[in-house]
């Protein structure tokens, strides 16, 4: 059991080893990884195969691998670190907020048309009754009626 505990805990020197001695351009894949493991190391447990597969996304996710073309690659001292996906943290600083010269107009400007941006105030209705239109008469609910023009009017001779 000693001998299991003491393999378990080298998988990431051995997986390094790996890849120094697969030495390939774009790095190495994990079965490669996997077989040079095999081959040179006696005594492996039964769930080898997912021992690597573990040990490789963990060095991935700490930035001790890289992924390159489904190949794993040691990471390049003088490249800058990689940024994980989504939206960066934010710092701890608190950041100052920033002092404008003039403060921005608080007061509705008129844009070019003059009016002023956004809906109409309502208007003020006197006792809860519509103003009487200018005709004198009260219209109905709904669309007008069509205004038929006046037809010809018969010439009488």
């Amino acid at each position: 059991m000693a001998t299991q505990e003491l393999v378990l805990t080298q998988y990431p020197e051995l997986i390094f080893a790996a890849i120094k001695a697969i030495d390939e351009k774009n790095g190495a894949n994990k079965s490669a990884i996997s077989k040079h493991i095999e081959a040179n190391s006696g005594n492996l447990p039964a769930a080898h195969e997912t021992l690597v597969s573990h040990h490789l996304n963990k060095m991935k996710a700490a930035g001790q691998l890289i992924m390159v073309k489904s190949n794993y690659v040691k990471p390049d001292a003088a490249a800058p670190p990689r940024r994980g996906r989504g939206r960066p943290p934010k710092s701890a600083v608190p950041l100052k907020p920033k002092v404008r010269d003039s403060p921005a107009p608080t007061t509705d400007a008129p844009t070019a048309t003059g009016r002023k941006r956004g809906r109409p105030a309502k208007l003020e209705r006197s006792a809860g009754k519509a103003p009487a239109p200018a005709g004198g008469e009260r219209r109905g609910r709904g669309r007008p009626p069509k205004v038929k023009a006046p037809s010809a009017a018969p010439v009488v001779a």
